[in-house]
């Protein structure tokens, strides 16, 4: 099946006028350093439909859970980022972004030093219909420009045509960008709560269902049911899951497989991989590879 293009408006102010050879005039985009939210200063509007907010952020920090009015694309060009909606938490390295729809209740925490680099989407240009989050892969080309926004000014004419420009690119790039998600249900029972966040905090733990029994005051039998009932998957499923999401930073960084699958507990490679391509379909290194790598008569139709 082929990819679709679809182009979305530009929109600019009226009397923009590009001049082709032109240089605008650069500014850098303010980062913060803090996790302050609702702040002012991107919010975005019909005539700058997509705006920018850069963090530059420490291990273990938290965005508390908020929403607005806009959607976002969370992204990090360098360090992991965990992102929880409601029952669901999605480990995002470099290669991915995730989309977040108006009005949706999101948190998001840095597993590492972290550049959160958040896109504001206006809804008069949505690239994604509904209120599902979808992961998106990010291409070499949405990751420059993404770049080029962070440090585009819209002092004068010129620079408000060049944002436009760019504008419509990102918005034409991440029609395109799904891709398959790595997903992790989240549960409500307090002592599910205790086990599960200690095991995204540790996904390599070699504790047994009995052992964490232990620790949270209840019976193995007992947890085991409240796996099935709350999240629909036994103890050791759920675990695999945490594993094979906690794999996506480590091996987007270049860390050799051998390595990875030691640090998160399995046996050996070939077992850490086997259990990759049986839930993904694909080994580990074809999943994370990016549509650079892809010639246009290769790529895939990512629309799942």
């Amino acid at each position: 099946m082929s990819t679709s293009v679809v182009f979305l408006p530009i929109v600019a102010q009226p009397d923009s006028k590009f001049i082709p050879g032109s240089k605008p005039r650069i500014m850098p985009l303010e980062i913060h350093k803090h996790t302050q939210i609702n702040l002012a200063d991107s919010v975005p509007d019909q005539r700058h439909p997509v705006r920018m907010r850069a963090r530059d952020l420490d291990a273990a920090a938290v965005l508390h859970a908020h929403r607005h009015p806009w959607g976002q694309v969370t992204y990090a060009p360098e360090g992991t980022l965990r992102v929880s909606v409601g029952n669901s938490t999605w480990i995002v390295p470099p290669l991915r972004a995730i989309w977040i729809p108006p009005h949706v209740v999101h948190e998001i925490k840095t597993i590492e030093k972290a550049q959160l680099r958040a896109l504001y989407i206006h809804t008069s240009v949505t690239p994604f219909k509904g209120d599902r989050c979808i992961v998106l892969e990010v291409s070499s080309l949405l990751r420059e420009l993404i770049a080029a926004l962070t440090v585009t000014a819209t002092a004068t004419e010129e620079e408000n045509a060049r944002e436009s420009l760019i504008t419509q690119l990102i918005l034409n790039e991440l029609v395109n960008a799904e891709t398959q998600a790595i997903r992790v249900a989240l549960p409500t029972e307090k002592r599910l709560v205790t086990l599960c966040k200690a095991l995204l905090d540790d996904p390599g733990s070699a504790l047994t269902l009995g052992e964490w029994a232990q620790r949270v005051g209840a019976s193995e039998r007992t947890l085991a049911r409240l796996f099935e009932r709350d999240l629909g998957v036994t103890f050791g499923r759920w675990r695999q899951q945490i594993r094979l999401a906690h794999a996506a930073p480590m091996i987007s960084r270049g860390m050799p497989l051998s390595l990875v699958a030691a640090e998160l507990g399995y046996a050996s490679q070939s077992a850490f991989s086997a259990m990759f391509k049986k839930t993904f379909g694909e080994s580990p290194s074809t999943f994370f590879t990016t549509k650079k790598n892809q010639s246009p008569d290769n790529a895939r139709d990512d629309h799942k």
